[in-house]
């Protein structure tokens, strides 16, 4: 005896979505980030541990300090919004200590900018320690303008 199930077009649809979702997770989960640091900075380790823990899929090339500093050039900052390291991940620049939090906003809201920036290196921010001394996470424009993206603390 053969058993055959009805297939309804309400659980077609239902995985369909359910298929959709899951892909839509997984390649956020997994988003690639490429991270140029110093090979003796522990803070820049702390930093990317911080995003691997939100699941971003983290390739780090340690550079010599004339090195990192011309990354930093080519991906557009000027030393004013510069830090200890710098991030590529999905056609944008993440300068310093941002929080992921900032990340995920940036690529969901997808801004005409470089990227963020954590000029110098805050006590409190991301890789550097907790508390609750203040610090802002900017946008940076083409054209070298700011604004701000994100205060800390909230």
């Amino acid at each position: 005896m053969t058993i055959r199930k009805k297939t309804t077009l309400g659980a077609v649809l239902g995985a369909g979505a359910l298929a959709l979702f899951s892909t839509t997770f997984l390649a956020e989960a997994g988003e690639a980030m490429k991270v140029y640091s110093s090979p003796t900075c522990g803070c820049c380790a702390a930093w990317v541990r911080h995003v691997e823990d939100a699941e971003y899929d983290v390739t780090v090339e340690q550079l010599a300090s004339a090195d990192l500093y011309a990354k930093k050039q080519e991906a557009g900052f000027s030393p004013q919004h510069a830090s200890c390291h710098t991030g590529l991940v999905d056609g944008y620049a993440i300068e310093g200590h941002v929080p992921t939090a900032e990340i995920e906003r940036l690529l969901t809201e997808r801004p005409q900018a470089i990227g963020l920036s954590v000029s110098g290196m805050p006590a409190d921010a991301p890789g550097m320690g907790s508390g609750d001394t203040p610090f802002d996470v900017l946008l940076v424009k083409a054209d070298g303008s700011t604004e701000v993206f994100a205060s800390y603390p909230r």
